[in-house]
């Protein structure tokens, strides 16, 4: 059993628990996550899979439960302890009786606050998380007792932590700003040159602070933003859904970039993608 992103919401909005941080970390943090497979097993002892597509930014995982396999575009990695994993490419969990998840989905994590990371060398798997969050912490995440609890502890760490480093940090000021600003407005095709101007900096400045922040370009970075989008709202309500809103020119262009996006070798559960895509090719 296979549930992807977008096409199987239920399983994704029942059988996990997620709440948005405060306003004051959500430039920094997407949401607070957990798992609640329990009233899963039974039906599925064998276990079964969930398939997300590309995203920006970076989950730090935290293991309640037992080992679990994450797969990292290609590559399959078993998972004993806590993980970093770079959120760029495909990912696909698979949950086995026993696994229970936390997770912290950041767009820029706040470790670079602290110390100098580079996270261009976090790219191509899942990585140990011992070297970018407190071992305390980690550890008060685990022996709390229920996920409002690990949340609230968290917002407590990463508001102390922020104070201590105010946004006069210039690079994850302007990346966090452009980020929402472009989320929130749809404007994804907006030029580096065009942002670096409105920061009064040079565009390789501009492009540097993206990577120094995401791994990533900024013109990557807006691309995953964009066609998640785009992506979400044609699974939810194909009816009304208008390719021009997010900046495709024609909906060659649209179907192009969204067939690239869903392009998965290891995507078992196809019949949703190919059906949206057969519509979408006889419209074009």
């Amino acid at each position: 059993m296979q549930h992807v992103e977008f096409f199987d919401i239920a399983h994704f909005e029942e059988n996990y628990y997620r709440v948005k941080p405060p306003q004051h970390l959500a430039h920094l943090i997407d949401f607070f996550w957990q798992t609640k497979f329990e009233h899963l097993w039974q039906e599925h002892p064998e276990g079964f899979s969930d398939a997300l597509f590309p995203n920006i930014g970076y989950t730090y995982l935290v293991n309640l439960g037992t080992p679990f396999i994450m797969q990292v575009g290609e590559k399959k990695t078993e998972m004993k302890s806590d993980g970093f994993l770079p959120r760029h490419q495909a990912i696909e969990c698979f949950h086995r009786p026993g696994n229970i998840l936390f997770g912290i989905k950041f767009r820029i994590s706040p470790v670079i606050l602290e110390k100098k990371v580079n996270f261009a060398e976090y790219k191509t798997s899942i990585f140990p998380l011992s070297y970018l969050i407190d071992k305390q912490v980690i550890m008060d995440i685990k022996s709390a007792t229920n996920f409002r609890e690990r949340v609230d502890l968290l917002i407590r760490y990463f508001t102390i932590l922020t104070q201590k480093h105010p946004d006069t940090i210039r690079p994850v000021q302007v990346v966090a700003e452009i980020i929402e600003h472009c989320s929130r407005e749809n404007n994804f095709t907006v030029s580096i040159q065009q942002l670096a101007t409105r920061y009064g900096i040079s565009s390789r400045t501009l492009q540097r602070y993206f990577e120094i922040t995401t791994s990533l370009s900024s013109k990557k970075t807006l691309q995953i933003l964009r066609i998640r989008k785009a992506a979400e709202e044609l699974a939810r309500d194909p009816a009304h859904f208008n390719y021009k809103t997010y900046g495709y020119y024609d909906y060659s262009h649209f179907y192009k970039h969204l067939r690239q996006f869903f392009k998965k070798r290891t995507l078992t559960h196809l019949q949703p993608h190919l059906n949206l895509l057969k519509k979408l090719h006889k419209d074009a």
